[in-house]
C-alpha cells in the first residue's frame, strides 16, 4: 500500500480548518446531515487525499452528531427508535463502503479516490440538491404553517403498506407503524454513501422525509442519531488501515462543536421549508465547487489529455473559491434565518401577550 498523505498543519491552516469546522457545525446542526458534504470537500481543496478527508471527517462526526442530537432532543424533535433502527442498517453500509474505498486508493491511488469522491458529490448534489430546492420552493408556495407538516404522497404509500412481523412504530410519523423493510434498504445506502464520500445525510434525510414521511425538522434531528452510530463505527474501520488523521478530526470537531449548537438553535424557529430551502443552496454551490476539479484529477490519472500547470491551478482556484462561497452564504442563510425567527417570535410572544392583558 502507498505512503498515507498527511496535511502539514501549519498555525495558518489549523486556523482555516477551525473556521471550516465552525461553519460545518452550524449547517450540522441546522439540517441535520452531519455538514460532511462541505466539510470533506473543504479537506480536499486544502490538500487532503479524500480517502483521508473521508475517514477523518467520520472521525469528528460521530462526537459532534451526539452532542447536536442531545442539544436537539431537548426541544422534542429527535425519534431515537428511528435513529438507532436506521443506524443499525447504515453500520453495515459503512463495512461495504469502507472496502470499495480502499479498493480504488489500492488500484488508482489518491487521484483515483479524489476522482471518485468528487464525482460522486456532482452526481449526488445534482439530484438530491436539485429535488431538495424545488420541493423547498413548492412548500414555500403552499404556505404551510409552521408545525405542520405535508406527508409526501410516497410516503402515505409507505404508511398504508402492512408486512406481518416486520412493522415497527415512531413517533416521528404521528406513532403510526412502518415496515423495517423499507427502513433497512434506506439505512444501508446512508451508511454506503458515509464511508465512500463521508456523506449519509445526503440519502438519510432526504429519505426519511420523503420516503419514511418524518417532518423536515425531525428528520434532520434524528439524523445525528444515525451519524453517530456509523460515525464510530466507520472511524474504527479506517482506522485500523491508518487513514484518520486524528489533528484534522480534533481541530474540526472543536469548530463544530460550537457551530452545532448555533444551528441546533436555529432550527426552532424556522418552518421546514426554509431548512430544506438551505440545505439545497448550500448542495448546490458545493456541487460546482467539485466539478471544476475533475478535469485535474482525470488530467492526474491521465485519462484526458494533461492539462498545463496553471489550467490545473487556476481550476483549483475556482473550486476553492466556490467552496469558499459556500461555506460563507451557509453561515449567513443559517444566521439570518435565526436572526428573523427570533424576531419573529418576539413578535409574535409580544401579541399573545397584548390579546391575554385585554382579555383580563
Amino acid at each position: 500500500m502507498d505512503a498515507i498523505n498527511f496535511l502539514d498543519l501549519t498555525p495558518g491552516m489549523v486556523a482555516v480548518l477551525f473556521l471550516v469546522g465552525f461553519v460545518g457545525g452550524m449547517v450540522s446542526g441546522f439540517i441535520g446531515s452531519g455538514g460532511a458534504f462541505v466539510l470533506t470537500p473543504a479537506m480536499m481543496s486544502l490538500g487532503a487525499p479524500a480517502i483521508v478527508a473521508v475517514a477523518s471527517n467520520m472521525a469528528h462526526k460521530f462526537p459532534k452528531a451526539l452532542v447536536g442530537s442531545i442539544k436537539r432532543a431537548k426541544y422534542g424533535q429527535v425519534d431515537v427508535k428511528l435513529g438507532l433502527m436506521m443506524g443499525l442498517f447504515a453500520e453495515v453500509g459503512v463495512f461495504v463502503g469502507k472496502g470499495f474505498m480502499t479498493d480504488i486508493r489500492d488500484q488508482f491511488g489518491d487521484s483515483g479516490t479524489d476522482l471518485y469522491v468528487s464525482a460522486v458529490f456532482v452526481v449526488v448534489l445534482a439530484v438530491v440538491g436539485g429535488f431538495v430546492m424545488r420541493d423547498a420552493l413548492r412548500s414555500r408556495k403552499e404556505e404551510v404553517p409552521a408545525g405542520e407538516h405535508k406527508t409526501p404522497k410516497l410516503a402515505q404509500w409507505v404508511q398504508s403498506i402492512h408486512i406481518p412481523g416486520t412493522m415497527m412504530r415512531f413517533k416521528s410519523i404521528g406513532n403510526k407503524q412502518v415496515s423495517v423493510l423499507f427502513i433497512a434498504p434506506l439505512g444501508f445506502a446512508t451508511g454506503l454513501l458515509a464511508a465512500s464520500i463521508a456523506v449519509g445525510g445526503f440519502i438519510g434525510v432526504p429519505a426519511m422525509i420523503y420516503v419514511l414521511g418524518v417532518p423536515a425538522i425531525m428528520a434532520t434531528a434524528t439524523e445525528l442519531v444515525v451519524a453517530f452510530v456509523m460515525g464510530a463505527g466507520g472511524t474504527m474501520l479506517f482506522a485500523w488501515d491508518g487513514f484518520v488523521d486524528i489533528r484534522l478530526a480534533m481541530i474540526i470537531l472543536a469548530g463544530s462543536l460550537f457551530g452545532v449548537q448555533i444551528g441546533a438553535i436555529g432550527t426552532t424557529y424556522v418552518k421546514d421549508w426554509v431548512v430544506k430551502m438551505i440545505m439545497g443552496m448550500i448542495m448546490l454551490i458545493v456541487l460546482a465547487s467539485r466539478f471544476f476539479k475533475i478535469p485535474v484529477y482525470l488530467s492526474d490519472l491521465n485519462l484526458i489529455a494533461t492539462l498545463p500547470s496553471a489550467t490545473s491551478e487556476l481550476l483549483s482556484t475556482v473550486s476553492f473559491a466556490i467552496l469558499g462561497l459556500a461555506l460563507l452564504s451557509g453561515a449567513l442563510a443559517i444566521l439570518a434565518a435565526l436572526v428573523k425567527g427570533m424576531a419573529e417570535n418576539r413578535r409574535e410572544q409580544a401579541e399573545k401577550l397584548e390579546v391575554s392583558e385585554s382579555a383580563a
